[in-house]
């Protein structure tokens, strides 16, 4: 699994931007794996997705909501893992 890049822009008096990024390549092949083989867990049990930290970062700052709205409220959770955008990290594929 590929490492969380951080990088400070300082743009002087006007701030500085905090820049992450990570290659989430190798997450989505074994997603797509998963799903292929038909590893989506047990009866009564799914494999939803795997889903890397900044995943949950970027959907937590383009939503307005807070890491610890994503931890505690399951409804947020459902609303992340039925997002078309993040489609590539499910590996059962249902309705959440």
């Amino acid at each position: 699994m590929s490492e969380v890049q951080t990088k400070w822009i300082d743009h002087g008096d006007e701030g500085a931007v905090i820049v992450r990024s990570q290659d989430v390549g190798a997450i989505v092949d074994y997603a797509k794996a998963m799903h292929n083989e038909g590893f989506t867990g047990r009866a009564g049990t799914k494999y939803v997705a795997t889903i890397p930290n900044l995943a949950i970062e970027h959907y937590c700052n383009t939503k307005g909501i807070t890491y610890r709205e994503w931890c505690t409220n399951p409804e947020v959770r459902k609303r992340f893992l039925n997002d078309p955008d993040y489609a590539d990290l499910r590996i059962w594929k249902g309705k959440v």
